[in-house]
């Protein structure tokens, strides 16, 4: 692994190096911040006046919202029912009362009838790629019924753990780093050699998973004979589609049409489309490659704004497609949206190059009202952008086929958010404004690849490290999850995200105008400002009849349920943090108790909150729980937590949990 560059942290294991890089951000252009977009708007109605915390608190939400905080309101007045779960941390899940919480799915349970068992101490690539793979993100379902009882699950494995998932690979050990000469003793986790056997089960256990499942007596369970089960990994061949198939750009000694890759990696979060088809959202890939370009290469400043390469990993040792020196070009192969047809396990899933290459975080959907269906995706990085996508043609509900290549043309937009508290939607067409050859935008190809670089020139707002991205198809609105921006410096505090080291995040709210997702103006607001709403120096804008245990920070993943409910889940709250886990709020948005948050789940130490995902019903709830376990230093002999088996001959392992109301009924209502 290489060192990451974050200042004045020591990472102590392979996550928080993980979170160090993304500290950092790649964005080099002049375009304004969120932060400064915000306070211009709103340093103009005179809100600045009186205490950093006041301020905040009246600035960055609505009319509505102001009378809220100054009136507590009655708890029937949410959408919400149910009894709030404690917050805290310890080694286990915690659910609402009234709930269950299965374990469904965990790290190398089977997907096929005929997989082999799960040997922790002599794992195998051979049976990882048949084994549910690691670090489980997106989920995604599919009914295959009328009623909604049985379906595929569709499942995204982002990224591996190597120190949690084999043994005697890690140690804890005490090094001296120096800085400003001045020598510190450091604990932390090292690693081992990174073997080609370790490697190629780190790449078998990335991908997805798509597994029949079926409700039972109230309870899901996994159908290993299922005929559409499968296991998308490295070694699984794909498709490049789109306006960036067959560049020169794309092309490698190993694919020298520059239309097949194999494999995907770096999945985060996701989406399922109107016509039932799976996408992958390909993150951080920028992590995965080693070694360096030759000096003038054409792909130098391309690869600098997306930060490859970075070395997380060191695959590049074993496989030469990871090493730039040698394969340079196959970086532009990674950070697509990736379609795959649940459908047919057969079937070659199409990087869709048209959504534009970032680090995406997901890609969900809603069909407009004029048939076109729109896509909205958050590149997770601080100081980078929002996007959306809307296809040329209309989807057709009455012939899947027809559908099927809807994600190959259309337009990506760009977001910038003005002062005026309105938000324009910024094409991404190549020969429109600045995208021309002059700039080194030769085709619409180009302007793909490198749409980091087209936002830049067109005048995007740089954002608060946007993540999930969520629009609501009953209300016109759409959600936009701004994890975090710890670099944010001191004096660019500002009335709506006025923190310096920002390390909470904030939510935005998008009204698109007159409920048309395809509309190129648009208006939006703060929904909450996130943290402990008790300092006052943190300026949170959680509703007064928010408790102690409702506020969270760090929003990452979200879902809108079937009564068009907003429910958000967490990435980065824990023990050392913030005193408890990350988990599952739900999420007032309309009336008198809007901005009143309340948990309903939370995760064992070390583990993020991924997922979330209702059935069509609201009947359950889906949640992935990643990354158990890792928290300080934690090995695979000494995790955290051994959640969920808690056994001594057992690992920790990223699980798939169901949640379903003891009884029946619909999740969060009474």
């Amino acid at each position: 692994m290489n060192e990451m560059s974050a200042p004045d942290r020591n990472p102590v294991n392979l996550t928080e190096i993980r979170e160090a890089e993304e500290d950092v951000g790649s964005n080099p252009s002049d375009n304004p911040t969120m932060g400064d977009i915000i306070n211009r708007r709103f340093s103009r109605r005179g809100f600045l006046g009186g205490s950093l915390a006041v301020a905040a608190i009246g600035s960055t939400v609505s009319p509505l919202a102001l009378m809220i905080a100054d009136e507590a309101r009655a708890e029937g007045m949410s959408a919400f029912s149910f009894d709030e779960v404690e917050a805290g941390v310890d080694e286990t899940h915690h659910v609402a009362e009234g709930y269950d919480a299965d374990v469904l799915l965990r790290w190398g349970d089977k997907v096929f009838a005929d997989s082999p068992d799960f040997d922790p101490m002599n794992q195998t690539p051979e049976s990882q790629m048949r084994q549910f793979g690691y670090n489980n993100d997106y989920i995604g379902f599919v009914p295959l019924d009328d009623v909604g009882d049985h379906g595929l699950l569709l499942v995204n494995h982002e990224y591996t753990n190597a120190e949690l998932m084999f043994p005697g690979f890690a140690a804890v050990v005490t090094e001296t780093v120096e800085k400003d000469g001045v020598a510190t003793e450091v604990t932390k986790v090292k690693t081992g050699e990174f073997t080609r056997d370790i490697v190629d089960i780190e790449m078998a256990a990335h991908g997805g998973t798509v597994i029949e499942i079926r409700k039972q007596d109230g309870k899901w369970t996994p159908v290993l004979d299922g005929g559409m089960n499968r296991r998308l990994h490295l070694g699984t061949e794909m498709m490049i589609s789109g306006p960036a198939a067959g560049h020169d750009r794309l092309r490698t000694t190993a694919d020298p049409s520059g239309t097949r890759v194999f494999g995907t990696l770096n999945n985060c979060a996701g989406g399922v489309t109107p016509w039932g088809t799976w996408l992958m959202a390909e993150e951080n890939f920028h992590g995965y490659f080693i070694g360096e370009l030759p000096e003038g290469h054409a792909e130098v400043a391309n690869y600098q704004r997306y930060g490859v390469p970075r070395g997380w990993y060191n695959w590049g040792a074993h496989h030469d497609r990871f090493d730039i020196s040698r394969t340079p070009n196959e970086p532009n192969r990674f950070g697509w949206v990736v379609e795959v047809d649940p459908m047919d396990p057969n079937s070659v899933p199409r990087k869709r190059t048209a959504l534009g290459r970032t680090k995406h975080e997901g890609a969900e959907s809603v069909v407009n009202k004029d048939g076109r269906v729109v896509f909205y995706c958050g590149d997770d990085e601080r100081f980078d952008y929002v996007y959306k996508f809307v296809t040329a043609a209309s989807y057709n509900p009455d012939d899947r086929a027809a559908n099927m290549d809807l994600l190959d043309d259309g337009t990506l937009y760009v977001a910038r958010f003005n002062e005026d508290g309105t938000l324009d939607w910024l094409p991404l067409t190549h020969g429109e404004g600045p995208l021309t050859g002059e700039n080194g935008f030769a085709s619409q190809a180009d302007v793909v690849i490198e749409a980091r670089r087209a936002g830049d020139l067109l005048g995007a707002t740089k954002m608060d490290r946007p993540e999930d991205v969520q629009p609501n198809a009953m209300t016109g609105k759409v959600y936009c999850m701004l994890t975090n921006n710890t670099r944010r410096k001191e004096g660019d505090e500002n009335a709506a995200n006025p923190r310096a080291n920002n390390a909470f995040g904030h939510i935005i709210e998008i009204n698109e105008t007159d409920g048309d997702f395809t509309s190129t103006k648009s208006t939006w607001e703060i929904l909450l400002k996130c943290g402990d709403p008790s300092v006052a120096e943190v300026g949170a804008t959680f509703s007064s009849a928010t408790s102690k245990d409702g506020w969270f920070g760090m929003p990452d993943n979200c879902a809108i349920d079937a009564d068009g409910r907003l429910w958000v889940s967490t990435d980065g709250n824990s023990a050392k943090k913030t005193g408890r886990a990350d988990g599952l709020w739900a999420v007032d948005t309309e009336g008198e108790a809007r901005a009143t948050s309340k948990l309903f789940f939370r995760v064992p130490v070390g583990a993020e909150m991924c997922g979330p995902l209702f059935d069509p019903k609201g009947e359950t709830v889906f949640l992935a729980v990643q990354h158990p376990g890792d928290e300080g230093l934690a090995t695979f002999e000494q995790p955290a937590t051994r959640w969920p088996d808690f056994s001594q001959d057992m690992p920790v392992r990223p699980s798939v949990v169901t949640v379903t109301k003891q009884g029946g009924g619909k999740i969060g209502m009474g």
